[in-house]
């Protein structure tokens, strides 16, 4: 089941003076899994779990192609966060289906561990908020572990 309605234009791109959001798709294979990896231990933060924890090249490919499937089914979204000439992966946001009531959607976002000092990743929240507001058809999003504290986020039904 699609997350947004047919007739939906899904943003092609996030443009911010410090980075750029385009689809994750299989050509960013070694610049992704290069991020992931130099994350590991935020990325388990993130997600609450042991991932990326043993991740190969080879599972990445197939996390990014199943990411880029469910993107054109329209059942989620992943993008890339790289720099604005492309030259590096700065991190990944995640569009899923909402696993909670009162809320349409739920956004999942990192930046890799190296650029947490200069406030990349709350700059990221930041656009991503406004652009949750201006650009989607969502009007709930909950973005856990960020807006929401994870304790918050677990007394949700």
């Amino acid at each position: 089941m699609s997350l947004v309605p047919d007739d939906f234009k899904v943003p092609a791109t996030l443009e911010h003076p410090r980075f750029r959001l385009r689809m994750l798709s299989i050509h960013d294979l070694e610049k992704d899994y290069e991020a992931v990896m130099s994350s590991v231990a935020h990325l388990q933060g993130v997600w609450r779990n042991h991932w990326p924890e043993g991740l190969t090249m080879e599972q990445n490919l197939v996390d990014l192609g199943w990411h880029h499937k469910e993107f054109q089914r329209r059942t989620s979204f992943a993008y890339t966060v790289v720099e604005p000439d492309e030259s590096r992966v700065l991190g990944c946001v995640y569009i899923y289906p909402p696993s909670k009531r009162g809320f349409d959607a739920e956004v999942y976002y990192w930046a890799r561990q190296s650029e947490l000092a200069n406030g990349l990743e709350e700059e990221l929240g930041q656009a991503l908020q406004i652009w949750f507001e201006s650009e989607w058809p969502f009007e709930s999003v909950a973005y856990p572990g960020k807006v929401l504290d994870w304790e918050d986020w677990d007394q949700f039904e």
